[in-house]
């Protein structure tokens, strides 16, 4: 998976893998794996207990968002549902533990190593001797060398989504007896480990036919601690059954319930009883967290939240009122809501008791969001705005935003090419440096983008620099970025773009007007007239900005009484003839002394087009989004949120590079060497004049990277080998084509009792050892994973309860101990008597 809900089917060794002048690359040859890699952020939170505490039989529903198109995990379609059923019932020569290291499966493989070097590296595999398929054929080389021939690529009649190390192959043959089997390579391979995993019979691999479609709906031969029993796609379930010939530990499991449910009907289903398993949001933890909190404080606790938590007394006086008052067409109609409210607070007053019987399990998933920048035209071009982009972000304050209100360790990831706890994890950040105002706007000036220069008018053109020119799709929504406005409830405006806009009414104007200020430049946005009084609010708005922000950090905009200045979501609310808008990034002298116009070059104002999913599920990433908006105001940049629907988010916008910025997510792989070369691959042209980008949607890339990834993956030595990918992560930093974020958090819903399942993190599933405790066996505590804890979060000021910004949008202030403003009951309250005093 990709970016929250959204992105690319990207599945760990499965499917396609799903990048400049002279760069100061740290000296990273002789990090020690004790150092850089010591453990993950997170740790997996399964409820581990031991087989003899798991009872026999019964069966698990386990959720996925759909059922796999093909149960072939080497065609371009595969998922992550396709890789769950591999994993319970095809064997794998390695796995990965809690670390994201591989490690040899003993039920496979008894050992494996590099046997040969020279003159060519050869690897030899020793089986386990009980190994067999359920027709009862060992497993053995003949296995291996169909699926090399099928993965080679030399036959295009085998409809694969890639070859990656299989090509490097030259012959697979027996070895001294039916349980060991050479491979010799004509090319030498670090990531050969990668290789077999899964391994498919070759009743599968054989023949074209039988690899493009005999596997894509049924699996007629196995291999694993499970079978596929059936395969109901109407139900939307593949049933899995204990493999009677399954030499290993048995399945505690008898059945195992793929069952394809989307994430926004999962807490329904598991209150209904049709769920074991889940993968939820951070919303739904929110309810399982307020269930558990429920059921400690005793049978009959009532239900707390759902629909009637906005329902305050001063509401609840105006509804009776208006249920019982003359007018009776009103009467009729709350009388008809009063009704629908009832039937809604008591069907979640149900659920809410369901969902007592769970507990949620929280870690972090083998993936990290990152801020990508279309390296391909216009401003993002230059890598020096592109260097500027990345010094404005505070990646601190964006991983606490997301990860503090669940309780999870928020650290922001340092690598583009492995995650801590990994082999090949080191922090490359330092070839790019870390959040600095001063040095973003310097990189700025000296790529020609010049605060108050002169901007030509356009007719109503809003393209963002750098993004084709296109027609807005029905399913898109545009907002703006920070310091911009949007149509709301009271203002009676329309919409303006990025840092500024423009208004029929209310007397602003937008950059490039060559509207004069006080000292006769253009202002970021300002008022025209401004009075006295006005004039005086707004310099002393905008000296208190620039006396209290450290540079690069967020700031928390006062109260003024006259004019409040309010940034929710990215939005802005404006007065007429009031001051909105008009302070600038930090440090900028006030009206009247020394005001800035825009970032401007060559007529044109630095304005990027910020591309963000629209869905349910997508809240978390346009919270960032817009954060990241804000932090880019400040050094001059405007940005242009898009938001777009989730189904063409990847395909229309990222893939096609119809964006300037997005965010999207990457798998971390245990073997960066090869997986990750074509996400970060110089970009190559086609024979028909296109451009070849393969995986890599920022269209950044460098030769040098291109050869650090070729020497890696050749380096038998596996310190040596690992060396050379963490220069290539430096390098990839120093271009600064994409940001990592932050690890995406892992939220699973779990039936109370449950053992051995939950948030995997890293680690390979183990089917047969999941399963429910027996009666009065006491496995570890599970984590209810309050979703609550740490919701205060240090430099994010108030993260609210859906994981937003705090109620009135403020920006990241520079420490969490300082503990200004209100709590968040305190601002529930006052929001509740707001909503009271406008309905009076």
């Amino acid at each position: 998976m990709s970016h929250d809900g959204v992105g690319p089917r990207a599945v760990m060794r499965s499917v396609a893998f799903l990048t400049a002048g002279v760069l100061a690359v740290p000296a990273l040859a002789g990090c020690s794996e004790q150092d850089e890699a010591a453990r993950p952020t997170a740790g997996q939170d399964i409820a581990p207990a031991g087989r003899d505490l798991v009872a026999d039989g019964g069966k698990v529903r386990w959720a996925v968002d759909a059922l796999p198109e093909t149960l072939n995990t080497f065609q371009a379609d595969a998922d992550a549902a396709t890789s769950r059923v591999a994993g319970a019932v095809l064997p794998s020569m390695y796995r990965l533990d809690a670390n994201g290291r591989p490690q040899r499966n003993p039920d496979y493989l008894e050992s494996a190593k590099v046997v040969d070097r020279e003159p060519k590296q050869v690897v030899l595999y020793k089986l386990n001797q009980q190994a067999v398929w359920s027709n009862g054929r060992e497993i053995g080389a003949a296995d291996f060398a169909a699926q090399w021939r099928a993965l080679s690529g030399k036959d295009t009649a085998y409809w694969t989504a890639r070859n990656a190390g299989y090509e490097r192959i030259e012959k697979i043959e027996r070895g001294a007896g039916d349980l060991e089997v050479r491979v010799t390579f004509s090319r030498p391979y670090a990531d050969w480990k990668s290789l077999f995993s899964p391994l498919y019979p070759k009743e599968v691999m054989g023949t074209p036919d039988s690899f493009n479609d005999g596997a894509r709906r049924k699996l007629k031969v196995t291999a694993g601690p499970f079978a596929i029993a059936s395969v109901d796609r109407k139900a939307g379930d593949i049933t899995l059954k204990r493999n009677p010939r399954w030499w290993g530990s048995p399945a505690k499991l008898s059945q195992l319930v793929l069952r394809a449910v989307p994430r926004e009907k999962r807490v329904a289903a598991l209150a209904g009883g049709r769920l074991d398993l889940a993968e939820i949001d951070a919303a739904e933890a929110q309810r399982i967290a307020l269930a558990a909190r429920e059921k400690k404080a005793g049978r009959g606790a009532p239900a707390a939240g759902g629909p009637a938590a906005d329902l305050t007394s001063g509401k609840a006086l105006r509804s009776w009122a208006v249920a019982n008052g003359s007018d009776e067409d009103d009467a009729d109609e709350e009388l008809t809501a009063r009704a629908k409210r009832r039937k809604a607070v008591a069907k979640y007053a149900e659920e809410q008791a369901s969902l007592r019987g769970f507990v949620v399990r929280k870690s972090l998933e083998p993936s990290f969001t990152q801020l990508a920048l279309n390296g391909s035209e216009g401003p993002l071009a230059d890598e020096r705005v592109r260097r500027a982009v990345a010094r404005a972000l505070d990646r601190d304050a964006l991983a606490k935003a997301v990860l503090r209100p669940l309780g999870l360790p928020a650290e922001p990831v340092g690598s583009h090419l492995a995650l801590a706890g990994q082999h090949a994890y080191a922090d490359g950040s330092g070839a790019l440096g870390g959040q600095d105002t001063r040095e973003a706007q310097a990189l700025l000036s000296d790529a020609g983008w010049v605060a108050g220069g002169a901007v030509k008018e356009e007719k109503k053109s809003k393209e963002a620099a750098g993004a084709k020119a296109s027609e807005k799709s029905d399913d898109s929504e545009d907002t703006k970025g920070a310091g911009g406005s949007e149509n709301s409830e009271g203002t009676g405006k329309g919409k303006s773009k990025g840092g500024g806009g423009s208004s029929d009414d209310d007397g602003t104007y937008d950059l490039g007007d060559d509207k004069p200020g006080d000292n006769g430049s253009s202002a970021v946005l300002a008022p025209a007239p401004l009075t006295e009084r006005e004039r005086a609010e707004l310099r002393a708005r905008t000296a208190e900005r620039s006396s209290g922000e450290g540079a690069g950090k967020d700031g928390k905009d006062g109260k003024d009484g006259a004019s409040k200045n309010l940034a929710q979501d990215g939005k802005q609310q404006l007065k007429p003839g009031g001051a909105a808008g008009a302070y600038a990034p930090a440090g900028t002298a006030a009206p009247g002394r020394a005001a800035a116009g825009p970032l401007a070059k060559d007529g044109r104002p630095l304005t990027l087009r910020f591309v963000l999913p629209s869905g349910p599920g997508s809240e978390s990433l346009r919270t960032v989004g817009e954060r990241i908006a804000r932090m880019l105001e400040r050094i001059g940049i405007r940005t242009e949120i898009s938001k777009v629907a989730d189904e063409s988010y990847f395909k229309d916008h990222i893939a096609s590079g119809q964006y300037d910025l997005a965010l999207y997510s990457w798998p971390a792989s245990a073997f960066p060497a090869t997986d990750a070369r074509p996400i970060y691959s110089k970009p190559v042209p086609a024979a028909d004049g296109s451009l070849n980008v393969e995986q890599n949607y920022t269209r950044v890339g460098t030769d040098q990277v291109d050869q650090l990834f070729d020497q890696a993956v050749a380096e038998l030595d596996a310190d040596a080998s690992r060396a050379l990918v963490r220069k290539a992560d430096a390098r990839i930093w120093a271009a600064a084509g994409s940001i990592p974020l932050y690890q995406r958090p892992q939220l699973a819903a779990v039936r109370d009792g449950l053992a051995n399942a939950g948030a995997f993190g890293f680690q390979t599933p183990v089917y047969e050892d999941m399963g429910f405790l027996k009666k009065g066996a006491h496995g570890p505590q599970p984590s209810h994973g309050n979703p609550s804890t740490g919701a205060k979060s240090g430099k994010d000021g108030k993260d609210g309860k859906d994981g937003k910004d705090g109620k009135d949008g403020k920006d990241e202030k520079a420490d969490g101990s300082e503990k200004k403003g209100r709590t968040e009951k305190e601002g529930r309250t006052e929001k509740k008597d707001e909503t009271e005093k406008k309905g009076e």
